[in-house]
């Protein structure tokens, strides 16, 4: 740094911005009266070396330049102004507060140091301000320089038609894995490795979908009970990544680890998406910490309570929610989802409780500010954007309800898939809606089929295994006496709550698997598997594992038979859906013969072979039912206007207990058929090709795939 000179610098862009010969700082404070930068050692971060008042204010930023300061310099930010919490300020400047827009961290925040705002346990709770230094508890923003070579790297642009996704947890997904090197295991470095990629090529999905990487922090009450905050909601700065991801710690070396992964990831054909919180931050409710937003502006970050700004809104269930309908806290997120894009080279979002960023100002709109500033803005529009459509907050659930450019993690097709292969009563028109696509929710609005993000199982709830293992949650080790995580589960557990050594349960659930497995993979829509699932992962019943940093959370690679069989299962079903055109439809179905077509589109039928009416959609005790995908009869061209012709496939559905017989088509809809997949035999056990009005006998509690192949 060149002596203590400073000169005004610029208000923008926000953050620290290193130019080659010295470093811009602008950070936006509203109702600050002052805001002073402080500077750490690189070698000692503990180590406060100068501070700083920024002189200049251009509108409601605080910027100045410091000649000769380098990239790899710790900082941060002590705001001046009112302490005034029933007004809804928190100034209180011996809080050491973390750039809302850092590039990267050092250090870890320490919830059980003095961070918080307020006096603890002071008889007016959070109204008298504390006037203990945080600096210690708190990490450090780093001003980092944006040189990669990226090596030509672009975006896959994979359409989400020909999608399937993969939801993993960065660390958790290497940490038990014997071959990649120990120093690399829980890293980004660690999922770039040969092993990592390897499996995730074998297994055929097309994109990783990365439970949150935005640096974060463990809650108080975890570390006090020797836990941790696995799963990363509880976001701390939205542009840097979590830090103890890293392989290598060094000054830039996280966010050019962070790089160099996603790199690795595209070269191996497989795109990155983001699973982002910007719906709430760490810093909770009133009683919460002073970390960064809450003492820079809290009015402005914050959704607060109308007359009671001292409280919060919340519909995260997390304390607080941001305030999207503020102009700078709109452009806090805009700024954030554009650097992952052009900086990071992330091909996507998948956007947590979404509902909440569109409550414009309290209730879904479908023109809110934070929607219509995405619909516009020309790098986010070509990225993949999915949405989680559902808070807490009043009238909160809305699947279908998100614009023409979203797609959406689909609720109801999670819960009848399961509810249908539990065997309940009435789920035979539900489920055939889910299996299609979901017309009913996305269609109306001119929405395509790749609106609906299938899944059976994600992080939240059991994993597949469990699913078929448990008719209860059992989270005793998360310290909440069993009282978190959902009740609803529509599982079942095959007839023995949990591990077992019956021969006859463990067939059952291995077919429970393949069946659950194989519905997601041949319906329509954007598949999304979660991470283990395809090789028999469990978390012995815990439905909430958001806390367990362990073995009980880390893919165990161990594979025993039974895993090994549905790990290769599901990568033959992943191949079957990427080989298949009738699996990649674009638009729905019309119930009718296309172009030349020899057969309808879509039908319907019974297990006798004729074609279902509306009275057999209301048969309340029906489990069986076949649907044809008609090969010739695909609506789109595809990408140089051509037509699609691929296989019709026939796929027989038994959620009964008993096995059912079910008669093929008549000739019109096919002369002969192959077997391609039977969820109750292995590969060598498939059957051989059946004539059109041939018999096929569907096990109970099985699914059966039969291809008509094409004729080109």
């Amino acid at each position: 740094m060149n002596g203590d000179r400073t000169w005004p610098g610029r208000p923008y862009p926000l953050g620290a911005l290193f130019d080659g010969e010295g470093t811009n700082f602008a950070v936006y404070a509203r109702h600050a009266d002052a805001v002073e930068l402080c500077l750490f050692d690189p070698a000692d971060p503990s180590r406060e070396l100068r501070r700083l008042r920024l002189g200049a204010r251009t509108g409601h930023v605080w910027h100045a330049y410091l000649p000769g300061l380098a990239a790899g310099t710790p900082y941060g930010y002590r705001a001046h102004g009112p302490y005034e919490p029933e007004a809804g300020h928190r100034y209180n400047p011996a809080k050491l507060l973390v750039d809302p827009y850092a590039r990267e961290l050092t250090g870890q925040a320490d919830l059980r140091g003095p961070v918080f705002g307020y006096r603890r346990g002071a008889p007016d709770e959070d109204l008298t301000p504390d006037p203990e230094d945080s600096a210690p508890w708190v990490p450090r923003a780093v001003v980092v320089g944006n040189h990669y070579d990226w090596e030509g790297d672009r975006p896959l642009r994979t359409p989400l038609h020909r999608s399937v996704l993969y939801e993993l947890h960065v660390r958790g997904f290497t940490m038990r894995h014997p071959e990649v090197p120990p120093e690399l295991r829980g890293t980004y470095a660690g999922l770039a490795s040969p092993p990592a990629l390897e499996h995730l090529a074998r297994l055929g999905v097309t994109a990783v979908e990365l439970l949150p990487v935005h640096a974060f922090v463990d809650d108080a009450f975890l570390l006090q009970r020797g836990l941790r905050n696995y799963w990363g909601y509880s976001t701390l700065a939205y542009l840097a990544p979590e830090p103890r991801y890293a392989a290598r710690r060094g000054p830039g070396e996280q966010v050019n680890e962070f790089r160099g992964m996603v790199k690795a990831l595209h070269r191996a054909g497989l795109e990155v998406i983001l699973d982002v919180v910007y719906n709430h931050t760490c810093e909770g409710n009133h009683l919460g910490p002073t970390l960064s937003l809450k003492g820079l502006d809290n009015r402005t970050y914050y959704r607060l309570a109308g007359e009671s700004p001292r409280y919060y809104a919340d519909y995260t269930g997390t304390g607080n929610s941001l305030d999207v309908t503020q102009p700078q806290t709109l452009a806090l997120v805009m700024d954030s989802l554009r650097y992952w894009v052009t900086e990071m080279h992330v091909d996507g979002f998948r956007f947590d409780l979404a509902v909440t960023l569109a409550r414009d100002p309290e209730t879904f709109d479908e023109a809110s500010r934070f929607l219509a500033a995405v619909h516009q803005d020309p790098v986010l529009r070509q990225v993949k954007l999915v949405a989680e459509p559902w808070d807490v907050g009043p009238d909160g659930y809305k699947v279908g309800a998100f614009p023409v450019i979203w797609s959406e993690w689909n609720g109801k097709y999670r819960d009848v898939a399961r509810r249908f292969w539990k065997g309940d009563e009435d789920q035979q028109a539900e489920m055939g809606y889910r299996l299609t696509g979901s017309a009913d929710l996305y269609e109306p609005a001119g929405r395509k089929i790749y609106a609906s993000v299938n899944f059976v199982t994600a992080h939240d709830g059991f994993t597949l295994r469990d699913l078929v293992s448990y008719d209860r949650k059992h989270n005793e080790a998360n310290g909440e006496e069993n009282r978190d995580g959902t009740d609803e589960n529509h599982s079942w557990n095959c007839g023995a709550e949990g591990e077992t050594d019956d021969p006859a349960v463990l067939a059952l659930r291995d077919r429970q698997q393949r069946n659950l497995m194989a519905t997601l993979l041949v319906s329509q829509g954007v598949p999304m598997i979660a991470a283990g699932d395809e090789m028999g992962k469990t978390q012995h019943g815990n439905n909430n594992a958001y806390c367990h940093d362990d073995e009980l959370s880390w893919l165990d690679w161990d594979l025993d038979e039974r895993r090994r069989a549905l790990l290769a299962f599901t990568r033959r079903m992943i191949r079957l859906r990427l080989s298949q055109p009738v699996l990649q439809r674009r638009g729905f179905f019309r119930g009718a013969q296309l172009w030349d077509s020899s057969v309808k589109d879509l039908a319907w039928f019974r297990p006798d072979g004729t074609e279902m009416n509306e009275a057999d959609w209301a048969e309340p005790f029906a489990r069986s039912v076949a649907f044809l995908l008609g090969g010739d009869a695909i609506a789109g061209p595809d990408e140089q206007g051509e037509r699609i012709v691929g296989d019709t496939l026939l796929v027989l559905l038994n959620a009964h207990h008993e096995p059912v017989r079910y008669v093929l088509p008549a000739v019109e809809w096919g002369r002969r058929w192959l077997v391609l997949e039977d969820t109750c035999t292995e590969p060598d056990g498939r059957h051989g090709p059946v004539e059109a009005r041939g018999a096929v006998q569907v096990e109970a509690r099985s699914l059966v795939i039969l291809a008509r192949p094409a004729e080109v």
